[in-house]
């Protein structure tokens, strides 16, 4: 109070313009109530943080097949007369093979020109590559879902004039409820971890603090690409799907119990 009431005297003493005493005290309170020192926080808990992972293997239910015809001819219109009539009857018959419209995309179409051999041509030759013909390129990419029948459609797609494949893929129709299930493994290998931690340094679990994932992995259609299909034989192309890997990461912070 002693301070206070000086602190008055002066206020009355000072020219106009100056901090008034309320400014004054109210500096004074600043400076007496500042920041609680960090020694009087509360102390964060401790705690475990422990990462899990779990994997599933499911066998594929889906392939996906890209496949195209390639037409040659003098003159572009009659390529393209040629390669139109031919993809036309590869969509009809893979339509007729069971797969339905939705299942079936068209996918790449070009027209390029053919140029002459310049192996052919005089290295000293300046002049521009003489055209001699075009080249009509148009594919399909197709979902099968049902695999039993896949080799059977890529021999009836050879039979009805597609004569190169881009690539063949499996996948995974259903791989959210897949990836549930990956998920449950994770938090149990991430709670059978911290269990174990927490047993050899003689302490107990308490409240999970935070769940996060920290990823999930879909393997990656893989192709096989040729230029040139294959030469089509009367049985069906034998194909094997094998299995698939999905696997989701997480972690989980526990309170050390006191």
């Amino acid at each position: 109070m002693s301070q206070l009431f000086r602190l008055s005297q002066i206020s009355r003493r000072l020219p106009k313009g100056y901090p008034t005493l309320s400014a004054m005290l109210l500096a004074v309170a600043i400076v007496s109530f500042g920041p609680v020192p960090s020694a009087m926080a509360a102390e964060k808990p401790a705690t475990i943080s422990l990462q899990g992972r779990g994997e599933i293997s499911v066998a594929p239910d889906m392939a996906v097949v890209t496949t195209r015809v390639v037409t040659v001819g003098a003159s572009a219109p009659e390529a393209l007369e040629a390669n139109t009539a031919a993809i036309t009857k590869v969509i009809a018959d893979i339509k007729a093979a069971g797969i339905e419209a939705k299942d079936v995309q068209t996918s790449g179409f070009s027209i390029q020109p053919r140029y002459e051999d310049r192996k052919v041509l005089s290295q000293l030759q300046s002049e521009a590559p003489k055209i001699v013909g075009y080249e009509v390129s148009n594919g399909v990419t197709v979902r099968v879902r049902a695999l039993d029948k896949l080799g059977a459609i890529m021999t009836a797609v050879v039979a009805s004039g597609a004569n190169s494949v881009d690539g063949l893929s499996f996948a995974v129709s259903d791989t959210n409820e897949k990836l549930d299930e990956a998920r449950k493994e994770a938090v149990a290998d991430a709670r059978r971890k911290a269990d174990l931690y927490a047993a050899a340094a003689g302490v107990k679990l308490g409240r999970i603090l935070s769940i996060s994932e920290d990823g999930v992995s879909i393997p990656r259609p893989y192709a096989v690409r040729s230029e040139k299909m294959m030469v089509m034989s009367s049985a069906p192309v034998p194909v094997e799907a094998g299995e698939e890997t999905l696997s989701a990461t997480v972690n989980i912070v526990w309170e050390i119990a006191q």
